[in-house]
């Protein structure tokens, strides 16, 4: 069952089933930002029901990251009408090019037609208005939304939006469960969630991809343990370089984060 959480005027954010995704809506006078479209048809078109609840205004969407249980919904809410569809410029890359392959993450029971591929609304629609280095104001009508990058964290795409009292911050920023290192750049995630925690005066509000909003101290205290994860994995590696996999007991994560976290370490470092 899906719930909204308002944060702030014309703020809400959207726990649903599946991937318990959070997905944002920022509403304006003229129009409104949907953050995070969910992992397929069906959580999408609980998304889009949800949203209808709050307004009828025409729709923008903007997709965090290249995950699939971000993005794979976009092609309900282009089926609605929706044409302008927002991420950062790698993260649009890396839907384009890879899209395809995250189709065998989906849950077969929760979202049948995604895993299968079957129907129109599984297509992949692919974000077409662009964020690089500099940020992007969006005019919502008497509200703007800003879009922004801190650099390379989760994946090397993650975008955040900001309004006058909240930040959303898809999975660079996750509650409730160790963060997901596949396609992480570890040492510079922890530079961003510094970056990010250093916005402490613009928010009220700081909304994860999953998991209950946080504030600043989360996000000081994640950026150190990562940190820590490094100096512990850099050392593991030194001392053992044929078997850095030695470090993991004492690693801040669960044994197959640990496992991502190393590995990206290498390939990133």
């Amino acid at each position: 069952m899906a719930s909204w959480r308002e944060l702030g005027p014309g703020n809400y954010a959207l726990v649903t089933a599946g991937e318990l995704l959070n997905s944002g809506l920022v509403v304006g006078q003229e129009r409104a930002l949907v953050i995070d479209t969910g992992c397929g048809p069906r959580q999408a078109k609980q998304i889009l029901s949800a949203v209808r609840e709050i307004t009828e205004l025409p729709l923008i969407v903007a997709n965090t990251h290249a995950h699939y249980d971000h993005f794979f919904g976009n092609a309900v809410f282009a089926d609605a009408g929706v044409s302008e569809f927002w991420a950062h410029q790698n993260a649009a890359r890396q839907i384009a090019e890879g899209g395809d392959w995250q189709h065998r993450q989906v849950n077969s029971e929760t979202e049948p037609e995604m895993a299968a591929r079957q129907g129109a609304e599984t297509r992949i629609v692919v974000p077409n208005a662009l964020v690089g280095e500099q940020p992007v104001l969006l005019d919502l009508g008497g509200v703007t939304a800003t879009l922004f990058y801190l650099g390379r964290g989760h994946t090397d795409g993650d975008l955040l939006i900001g309004t006058s009292s909240t930040v959303f911050a898809g999975d660079l920023v996750e509650q409730g469960s160790h963060p997901s290192f596949e396609d992480a750049y570890p040492i510079e995630w922890a530079e961003s969630l510094r970056q990010l925690s250093a916005l402490r005066n613009r928010y009220e509000f700081l909304v994860p991809g999953h998991g209950q909003p946080v504030n600043d101290e989360f996000v000081k205290t994640m950026s150190g343990t990562m940190l820590t994860a490094v100096r512990m994995a850099q050392e593991a590696m030194r001392e053992t370089p044929h078997d850095a996999t030695k470090s993991i007991p004492i690693l801040p994560y669960g044994p197959e984060q640990s496992r991502w976290f190393i590995s990206r370490l290498k390939q990133t470092a």
